[in-house]
């Protein structure tokens, strides 16, 4: 089973800029489509952004035009680029294949302070 190791989270104020990482081993990271999820305190994991193996993007409304996901399949890595922190962006942020078939890694914190 392949479970994926998010990093890049942190503490900034609103309007910062973060860029998460997320590592996952085996051949077969470039067939998959992949995807960012967050999970604020009390609410349930949501979709924010995914990238299909043909580089194909979507964004939650939430934060088009502010999140860029981008993978290196070579490197067997996605990214999630945040500018224009908000405070409503604090999560905990996982990513996953879409749909998801992977375990569920630890996340990186992310918190936006107002």
């Amino acid at each position: 089973q392949v479970q994926p190791v998010e990093s890049g989270g942190g503490l900034v104020q609103t309007g910062g800029s973060l860029r998460l990482s997320c590592a996952a081993s085996g051949r077969i990271f470039s067939i998959n489509d992949m995807a960012w999820y967050r999970q604020a305190p009390g609410k349930q994991r949501v979709l924010v952004a995914s990238i299909t193996s043909g580089y194909r993007t979507n964004y939650a409304d939430s934060v088009k035009g502010r999140f860029t996901i981008s993978r290196d399949n070579a490197k067997n890595t996605v990214y999630l680029q945040m500018n224009s922190l908000k405070p409503e962006d604090t999560a905990v942020y996982y990513c996953q294949t879409l749909p998801a078939v992977w375990l569920w890694g630890q996340g990186t914190q992310v918190t936006v302070s107002s």
